[in-house]
């Protein structure tokens, strides 16, 4: 049985518009476009990871809310169990590991490759749910 990743993604929305960044090369899913967060270390809470992942991302600290969706996908060489919270910045991100970073509307949503875990989140987004 492949390997149990956990992994956080940050919902963080300005102005009608979700912050969203692309996967660099050399990584699982590399290129694809995704919330901003990462996998939590062992001895990790799920809000604690966004934190720290938000810092060494967009170097920026950040509130985390709660969590507003969560899912288990399998790929054919782990299994990420992604838990999406809502989160509000309290500084200008930057990508610091020279990532591409996009502000982009609901409907823009639809039209960026993002991984196939967040599928159901996403169509539920571009329908209108509100993550905060």
């Amino acid at each position: 049985m492949p390997p149990r990743v956990i992994v956080t993604a940050a919902i963080i929305e300005r102005n009608g518009a979700f912050l969203v960044t692309r996967r660099p090369r050399g990584v699982h899913l590399e290129g694809l476009w995704e919330f901003p967060g990462g996998k939590c270390e062992s001895d990790e809470s799920l809000a604690g990871c966004l934190e720290r992942e938000i810092r060494e991302e967009l170097g920026t600290p950040c509130e985390v809310g709660r969590e507003i969706f969560s899912v288990s996908h399998a790929y054919p060489d782990r299994i990420v169990e992604l838990h999406f919270h809502a989160c509000r910045l309290t500084g200008e991100p930057q990508p610091l590991l020279r990532q591409e970073m996009r502000w982009v509307t609901r409907q823009e949503l639809r039209h960026l490759d993002f991984p196939p875990a967040d599928a159901d989140f996403i169509e539920a987004l571009v329908r209108g749910a509100e993550p905060a």
